[in-house]
């Protein structure tokens, strides 16, 4: 539940019983959005200040991520700064309640005489707010306060963020590299490398009786379409619990691994199934190719929405959609059924286990992570994810896997095209254009479209 503090605000000669109802009922709402609040309410413009200092007492010593500041009645804006001053690096909802209609007529505290007051002085005093405003006769607003205020928490989180990166730019790439100074500045993660030489250590420490635990708890619980080497079950196994290790003693929440000239190249066993281990075991975002952006914004997406925040890559472009896909794994929860798998090879890479699942289609929101001369970007594009036509890659052994992958259908391909940033972005389910834009807006980060 993200926490905020709910501060509700009416001017003194308002009937103090009708602002108490309007910033109760509003709290309440919020609460029923899925938010923990710190509340404290009415806060007046007395003369002695008293509303003022009783709120900053309230407030003093909690933790929480976002700011709302409800305004259910006319408020001189002293009153309202002299409180959000004390906390002006959160983010801050400036919230107008609205009037009734009563016997035919409207009936108003004067809300947003309150809040237009309010709002340019917010902006001229540099705090970092969204403002919303209720209509008398419309839904009110708690979904977009509680959005922000979830956008917030992620916010903070993301402050304090670790990603594992085992070795760094697979295969040469430039766009899967990060500015480790900006990022920290704008958006918080550290992005920690370690060597692949240390996974293989914690390898050969691993005991056949702890591999074999995995084979028999989380392995077991895949479809296999054919058997596959024993060796190959073993490794996964073992890898899997040596890159845990690292994640669970450093706190990492995402990791990438240096996939083909590293584990595929190096170590001779393609990292499918490590990665499949550490996202539905585990529980953390993985991406593969030491693709630093796309860990990061898939931790963005996980914060936001509590989902798996898989990576898709993009292999055709057509009229109306894209077909985006994998070569090696989705999390099994996107996965649309089994979780099914096969031994197989790509080219002169060793055999592996692929994963060969179908993929959860509907309305999905597909984000991209950008640096360009230490400014940070957001693509961001909604679409539709149906069952592709079946389709495969050149190059694996015949006959050919079907490889986990989507048609998603666009509304402008073109425009979509002429803007993508990398060959990797991060789905997730439903629309969520609101979360994302709520979160860039409070990181100073500019949405492409």
């Amino acid at each position: 539940m993200a926490k905020a503090a709910f501060v509700g605000f009416g001017e003194v000669n308002t009937p103090i019983e009708i602002i108490k109802e309007k910033c109760k009922n509003a709290a309440e709402s919020l609460k029923k959005e899925g938010l923990d609040l710190v509340e404290v309410y009415p806060v007046t413009d007395d003369y002695e200040e008293r509303d003022i200092k009783k709120a900053l007492d309230a407030l003093d010593g909690k933790k929480f991520d976002s700011l709302i500041v409800c305004i259910a009645g006319w408020i001189p804006t002293h009153a309202v700064v002299k409180v959000c001053e004390h906390y002006r690096e959160k983010p801050m909802i400036l919230w107008g309640l609205c009037g009734w209609i009563e016997d035919g007529r409207i009936v108003t505290t004067a809300d947003q005489a309150g809040t237009t007051a309010i709002r340019k002085t917010f902006f001229d005093l540099g705090y970092t707010f969204k403002y919303v405003y209720d209509i008398i006769g419309l839904p009110s607003k708690t979904d977009k306060v509680a959005s922000f205020c979830r956008a917030a928490e992620a916010a903070a989180k993301l402050r304090h963020a670790r990603c594992g990166m085992a070795g760094y730019r697979d295969m040469n790439l430039y766009g899967t590299q990060a500015d480790g100074p900006s990022l920290k500045r704008v958006i918080g993660p550290e992005i920690e490398t370690f060597e692949m030489l240390e996974i293989e250590q914690r390898f050969n420490k691993i005991t056949d009786d702890e591999k074999q635990a995995v084979i028999d708890n989380a392995i077991s619980k895949w479809k296999f379409l054919k058997e596959a080497k024993p060796e190959s079950l073993q490794k996964a196994a073992g890898y899997y619990l040596a890159v845990k290790a690292i994640c669970d003693e450093r706190g990492y929440e995402t990791i990438s691994l240096k996939d083909v000239d590293g584990m595929k190249k190096l170590l001779g066993f393609p990292p499918a199934p490590i990665f499949m281990l550490l996202a539905d075991e585990a529980g953390l975002c993985t991406i593969p190719e030491n693709d630093c952006l796309g860990n990061v914004t898939q931790l963005m997406v996980k914060y936001l929405t509590n989902q798996a925040a898989p990576y898709l890559e993009f292999y055709e472009f057509f009229e109306h959609s894209v077909l985006a896909g994998v070569p090696d794994y989705v999390p099994a929860a996107v996965t649309d059924g089994d979780v099914t798998v096969m031994p197989a090879a790509f080219g002169e890479l060793s055999e592996g286990i692929l994963n060969v699942s179908k993929v959860k289609g509907g309305e999905l929101t597909m984000c991209r992570l950008t640096w360009v001369d230490g400014e940070y970007y957001m693509h961001m594009i909604k679409g539709n994810g149906k069952t592709p036509p079946k389709w495969e890659e050149a190059g694996w052994t015949q006959p050919a896997p079907q490889l986990p992958g989507l048609e998603i259908e666009l509304d402008d391909v073109e425009a979509f095209a002429q803007n993508v940033m990398c060959q990797h972005y991060i789905i997730s389910y439903g629309d969520n254009t609101e979360l994302v834009e709520d979160l860039c807006s409070i990181l100073g980060i500019e949405i492409i479209r």
